[in-house]
This record gives C-alpha cells, sequence and structure tokens, in this order.
C-alpha cells in the first residue's frame, strides 16, 4: 500500500505530461508548415510538466522555451500556453512566485510580439493574449491558495501533535504524582504497623529465650513475616516512588525464595510440600514474580479457609511456560464454588498480564486447586 501511495502522484504526472503531448501534437499536425523540429518542441515541453511536482523550476525553464519556439514557428493559439501555465502553477505553489512572473511575462510578451508582427489577425491575437494573461493571473492565484491552505494544514497537524503530546505530558505528570500520593498512604499506614509488629515479635522471642522458654514457631513465623514485608513494602515504595525505575529490580520476591515460603507456612502450622519439574532456570522478572505472588496467595488461603488441610505446591519448568499449581485436600465444595475474593483477582490480573491462564476452583475430589500456566517469552 506504501509503494502505490509513493507511485501514484509520479504516474499522474505521467499522465497529465502524456496528455499535454498528445493534445499539441495533434495543433501541431494540423497546422500547415509544421515540421519535425516544431513537433519535437512541442513533446518536449509537454513531458517536462513529469517533472512539475518534484523540480518545477526546471519543468518551468524547459516548459516555457519548448513552448516559445512552438508559439513564434507554428502559431497554435492559446494550446501553446497550457504546458507554461501548469510549469507556473507549479512555480508558485512551492513559493518561487518571481520565476514564475518572469517565466510569464517572457512567453507571453514574445508571443504578442510574434503575432502582431503579422499583418492580419492582429485584433484577434491581441484578444487572445489578453485571455492568456487572465489565465496565467488565475493560475498564479490558485497556486497561491493552495499553498496557504497547505500551510494550514501542515500548522494544523503540527497542534495536533503538540496537543497530543501535551496530553501525554501531562497523563504522565498526574500518574507520578499519583505514584508519590500511594507511596506516601502505603508508608503511612502501612510501615509503622509493620515495624511495630515486628518490634513486638522481635521482643517477644529475646523474652522467651532469656527465660529459657522454647520460642513458639508461630511467633518466629511471625517474625520472620514482618521481616519480610518490610523488605517487599522498601522496594514497593522505591518503585513508586522512582518513576524512571524499571519494575524488575532484584529487591522484588521471586522462585528463589520459595523456599523460605513455604518453610514460613509450615512454621504455621500447614503441612506443605514442593515439587520442582523439569530443570530450574533464570525466567524473566515478571513471570518470577507473578509465580512467587501466586504460590503466597495460594498457601495463605489453604491457611485462612482450609484449616488443617495439607498443601501441595509444584512448579513445572516445561519449554515454553511455567506452571504454577497450588492444591489442597480441604473441605472445598466443586457444587459452591467460592466467591472470587481480592487475592484471586490479583491473581487473575497478574495472569492476564503476562498472556497466561488461571484455574482457581474446587477439585472434584475435595479440596481447592490453583493452577497458573505463564508462558515464558524471552529469558531476562
Amino acid at each position: 500500500m506504501r509503494f502505490v501511495d509513493r507511485w501514484r502522484p509520479f504516474a499522474q504526472d505521467v499522465l497529465l505530461a502524456a496528455a499535454m503531448a498528445l493534445l499539441l501534437s495533434v495543433f501541431v499536425f494540423n497546422t500547415p508548415g509544421a515540421g519535425a523540429p516544431d513537433l519535437a518542441a512541442a513533446l518536449a515541453g509537454s513531458l517536462a510538466l513529469v517533472a512539475w511536482r518534484r523540480a518545477p523550476l526546471l519543468a518551468l525553464l524547459v516548459s516555457t522555451a519548448c513552448m516559445l519556439v512552438v508559439a513564434a514557428r507554428v502559431q497554435p493559439g492559446p494550446a501553446a500556453a497550457y504546458p507554461v501555465m501548469v510549469s507556473v502553477f507549479a512555480a508558485v505553489r512551492v513559493g518561487h512566485r518571481l520565476a514564475a512572473a518572469l517565466a510569464s511575462l517572457v512567453f507571453l510578451g514574445a508571443g504578442l510580439a510574434v503575432n502582431l508582427s503579422g499583418a492580419d489577425g492582429s485584433g484577434q491575437n491581441l484578444q487572445d493574449t489578453t485571455l492568456l494573461v487572465g489565465w496565467f493571473v488565475a493560475a498564479g492565484v490558485v497556486a497561491t491558495v493552495t499553498r496557504h491552505r497547505q500551510a494550514y494544514l501542515e500548522e494544523a497537524q503540527r497542534r495536533a501533535a503538540e496537543a497530543e503530546r501535551t496530553r501525554e505530558e501531562a497523563a504522565r505528570r498526574r500518574a507520578g504524582e499519583e505514584r508519590l500520593r500511594i507511596a506516601r498512604e502505603l508508608h503511612d499506614s502501612l510501615t509503622h504497623s509493620i515495624s511495630v509488629i515486628k518490634v513486638q515479635a522481635g521482643v517477644a522471642v529475646h523474652l522467651a529465650r532469656r527465660r529459657g522458654e522454647e520460642v513458639p514457631p508461630a511467633l518466629l513465623a511471625i517474625q520472620e513475616a514482618s521481616g519480610d514485608a518490610m523488605r517487599e513494602l522498601r522496594a514497593t515504595l522505591e518503585v513508586l516512588r522512582d518513576s524512571g525505575r524499571p519494575d524488575d529490580q532484584a529487591l522484588a520476591s521471586g522462585l528463589d525464595r520459595l523456599d523460605d515460603l513455604v518453610e514460613r507456612a509450615r512454621s504455621t502450622g500447614l503441612p506443605a510440600t514442593v515439587t520442582i519439574c523439569g530443570t530450574r532456570r533464570e525466567l524473566p522478572a515478571e513471570v518470577d514474580r507473578a509465580a512467587y505472588r501466586i504460590v503466597q496467595e495460594a498457601l495463605t488461603n489453604v491457611s485462612r479457609h482450609a484449616g488443617g488441610a495439607t498443601a501441595q505446591v509444584r512448579i513445572d519448568y516445561a519449554d515454553g511456560e511455567l506452571v504454577v499449581q497450588v492444591d489442597d485436600d480441604g473441605e472445598a465444595d466443586p457444587a459452591a464454588p467460592p466467591v472470587p475474593g481480592t487475592g484471586l483477582l490479583g491473581m487473575r490480573e497478574r495472569v492476564a498480564a503476562l498472556g497466561g491462564r488461571l484455574r482457581a476452583e474446587p477439585r472434584p475430589e475435595g479440596g481447592f486447586t490453583v493452577r497458573a500456566e505463564l508462558p515464558l517469552g524471552e529469558p531476562s
């Protein structure tokens, strides 16, 4: 399509030149005494219009010179002025008004002098020249209007592009301001609370060890989980505050922390096993983070909604995708699927953003399953 659009103006110019050459050839052939030089000059002046769009000054020079020869020798009447008028239009359209005016004066003046040199028909010749003057003036006016219209359209397009760029900059600025607002809200609402939980858990662990008592596993899990939450919250706040920072920072959790995640779930009393299929390899950062969050949310849901159940985590490194599956043997009923909460909606959004598939539903044999198929794409 681009090829056609690029060559269409050239094809139109060729057709115009061919039509003009055919018209003038008819006049030359029908004029007594016309010879091969006259026909050659008419053809050259007409074919010069092929360049009227790309080289208007060249077309103006060639067409004016050739048509002066034709007008002086053959005197075909106003037809000899047609190629010159087209060239004048082309020159004025691109801003060469002085050259167009000089060419018009030379052609009209020379034509009038040649025609008036004869004794017969001088009145008709003067009338034809006057008519040609009007045509040349009209060609210059039309070319000027076309030039101004083109300039107006280009200015309108420039302003539209500038307005679009301004809107995009304003949208980016508002997005940056919103990120900063969210970062402030998260910092004010969560950082203090998580810090208090971490400090209180640390004090409780210290006092228990000081008294020689066994530290409850749940308390250790709280201390570790609060530390991880603080680390991830700081990483999230840094990403929100720095809009130029890429999302795939190493501070974010990935499957390299899967063992710690499962161990923390076990410390809260949730029996959990991990099965790795395939060869572990480096994953795209987005897939790595999404897989970790899916396992984290699934284990959290098992702890909250399937007390006493056992969780099985399976990570399958396939050729073109990563399969993450978390099953439990709880009491979920296939006939009464749960209402999706924020956690399941978040998982679906993560998987959809990566172009993957998610299945989260009760199992026929009882319990619940979460299975995410994440396309790997290019490794990071």
